[in-house]
């Protein structure tokens, strides 16, 4: 290979890149692959979802510094690089009517001011892949819109010199392959739920898979299932690290990961633009890079 191979997940929010695709890119830094995560917003706004932390003053008070302590944590623990792009986060608007999203937050920004430092960050790392997710942010939250909103702007803007000029935002850049995370999928999760079941032990998607009728969420094309059973122990632990989040004795964690390696062993995304040939369906993200590079 004359050119080394380079990934940039883009995500919303401190311990996204931990939830979605981290088996996936654990997998290629053990490959050599250089990996980049960028977080688009500090997580200023988010909830306290860990029992054990809730009413913990000193998180409450600062809450932006303990969530980037916890990036820096999972970081080292899959072996990426990351960077901030600094915008601030959103957070998740509740009741009904829903309220005014607050001033000055990232899903306000101007789409194509915002995605111009992305676009600064492509040009800068130069990925033939980028990881993102789809037009309902995987779930509705404002930033993870917004995040699809400017990842989609920059995948196409970092080769326009135009538009981002190379004298602010550096020598342009094609990315060759863009994909959606597509990993919280009905048929993984009908292939869990019906194992549990078999195996007579207790299921956390019953409900989940009631929530899908209510809602009738579309089904997405899962186009590419990468292999990465032997990093779901490097995930779990990276998404461990987000301990403000996540409960490591809570839902997330409640199937056993030998029944999860043995029943499904992959990562799923949707490709949503190529630049190269590759047939579907794929087993890596660099299908059709590979040859080029």
């Amino acid at each position: 290979m004359t050119e080394q191979l380079r990934l940039m997940a883009v995500h919303a929010h401190p311990d996204d890149e931990s939830s979605k695709g981290a088996a996936t890119m654990a997998k290629y830094v053990s490959e050599g692959v250089d990996v980049l995560v960028v977080t688009c917003t500090g997580g200023e706004r988010g909830s306290i979802l860990n029992p054990k932390l809730q009413g913990d003053k000193y998180i409450e008070e600062h809450i932006h510094e303990v969530r980037k302590r916890e990036m820096d944590e999972a970081r080292e623990i899959l072996g990426v690089s990351q960077e901030w792009l600094g915008f601030v986060d959103s957070g998740l608007p509740e009741g009904d009517p829903l309220p005014p999203l607050p001033e000055g937050c990232f899903a306000l920004e101007d789409v194509d001011v915002a995605a111009g430092r992305l676009v600064r960050s492509i040009r800068n790392f130069r990925p033939q892949v980028i990881t993102t997710y789809d037009e309902n942010g995987g779930y509705p939250h404002p930033d993870h819109i917004m995040t699809h909103k400017i990842t989609m702007v920059a995948f196409e803007g970092a080769a326009d010199t135009e538009k981002y000029p190379e004298a602010e935002f550096g020598p342009a850049f094609q990315p060759q392959k863009l994909y959606y995370n597509q990993g919280f999928n009905k048929p993984r999760t009908v292939a869990l739920h019906e194992a549990l079941l078999a195996r007579g032990m207790e299921s956390p998607y019953g409900e989940w898979l009631e929530r899908w009728k209510e809602f009738g969420r579309v089904e997405r094309t899962l186009t590419t299932h990468v292999p990465c059973a032997e990093f779901f122990e490097i995930r779990d632990k990276a998404l461990i690290a987000h301990a403000t989040q996540i409960d490591p004795d809570g839902g997330w964690f409640r199937v056993p990961l030998d029944l999860q390696k043995d029943v499904w062993p992959t990562e799923e995304y949707e490709l949503a633009k190529s630049l190269v040939d590759t047939s579907l369906p794929e087993d890596d993200l660099f299908a059709g890079v590979r040859d080029n590079a």
